[in-house]
This record gives structure tokens, sequence and C-alpha cells, in this order.
């Protein structure tokens, strides 16, 4: 998960673009409790699809926790995504 984590610090606070799979997505993150857990959403511009997440740091592990949708999904966007 120490993977996950260095791919979601790169993403900038607020809002910012990139692309995925050929497509561009607006992405919004915010960070909570001194950057101990974050908060994704990214939807498709022009399209329907989106990708939910939050991720929580632990005293012990890294816990990634997709909304609503497959966890591969969402570690396919992270490790994916393009930010422009």
């Amino acid at each position: 998960m120490e993977k996950i984590l260095n791919t979601i610090q790169k993403i900038p606070e607020g809002y910012s673009e990139g692309k995925y799979k050929n497509q561009k997505y607006g992405v919004i993150k915010k960070s909570f409790n001194d950057n101990r857990s974050y908060k994704i959403y990214a939807k498709a511009l022009g399209g329907n699809d989106f990708v939910s997440l939050n991720y929580y740091c632990t005293s012990s592990a890294g816990v990634l926790k997709p909304c609503e949708m497959p966890e591969e999904k969402v570690i396919d966007f992270l490790n994916h995504l393009e930010l422009e």
C-alpha cells in the first residue's frame, strides 16, 4: 500500500486534471487529519465514469477503501493517471 500512498500524495490538493485511458478526468483531492487520511473523487469530463476512494494511514498499515467500486479499478486508476 505504500506505492498507493506515494501516488496519492503526488496528486495536488484541491482540483486538478489528468488523463486515464485516453479520457480527461477532473480530480478532487482532500486531505484530513494532518495528511493521515485522504479522499479522492475523479470524474470523466464529458463522460459518466468516476473513481472514488478514501485512504487511511493507520499505525500498522495503509487502508484503501474504494467507494462502491472494485479495488482493482481504483488501483488501476491511481497507477495510470497522468496529471496535466
